[in-house]
């Protein structure tokens, strides 16, 4: 089957959203954070790739159309040579927006001192290879966090050109997704889900 789309966005860029857009357009089923954790052993692959070993992409992503938001972001440089027909969609909103999100979202899991037995290597996983891989270990410096965002998205416009490249703001609804993607729109409402809302309120409660 293969990935026929990549996300190259951050996580809190409306990355839930366009999983359940492509699902709605025929490219699903689409990889995201939440396929990690309802398969427990692709916990300890992503682990090992944010040490450096990395996994059989086929391997991993079989059954999948297109993949979206951490980890896969974390690794659309070598995905969309794997997948040189892949569309990529880069996710992005107001940085300011975004690091306001992700600071009282995934910001906050990696904050917490005690977390559920059932959840430890989940966050070990995250913490290897977005808080370290992405971020260098630091959350705190609000600048720096913003600048290493607004890095990923210009390696991801030097990298690709527009044919390839669709940079994609979920407020913007079908239009440009459908255009760039060849698909006709759907009938149905664009999705818009996972606010800070809901993310808090998946959170183990002990956190």
């Amino acid at each position: 089957m293969g990935l026929k789309v990549i996300g190259a966005g951050f996580g809190r860029t409306g990355t839930n959203t366009l999983k359940v857009a492509l699902e709605m357009l025929g490219l699903g089923p689409c990889y995201h954070m939440y396929e990690v954790i309802q398969r427990p052993a692709h916990i300890d692959i992503w682990y090992k790739a944010a040490r450096g070993e990395l996994p059989d992409w086929e391997v991993l992503f079989e059954g999948f159309n297109s993949g979206v938001d951490w980890p896969v972001s974390r690794f659309w440089r070598e995905l969309s040579e794997t997948y040189p027909a892949a569309k990529i969609i880069l996710s992005e909103r107001d940085p300011e927006a975004w690091h306001k999100s992700i600071d009282k979202t995934i910001f906050e899991t990696w904050r917490a001192k005690d977390v559920p037995e059932d959840y430890a290597a989940l966050r070990r996983m995250t913490q290897a290879l977005i808080k370290d891989g992405v971020f260098g270990g630091d959350i705190e410096d609000k600048d720096r966090v913003i600048e290493i965002y607004k890095q990923n998205g210009a390696d991801a416009r030097a990298a690709f050109g527009p044919e390839r490249l669709l940079v994609f703001d979920p407020g913007e609804g079908w239009p440009p997704l459908c255009a760039f993607l060849g698909v006709p729109e759907p009938g149905e409402p664009f999705p818009h889900t996972n606010t800070t809302k809901d993310f808090l309120s998946r959170r183990p409660a002990d956190e």
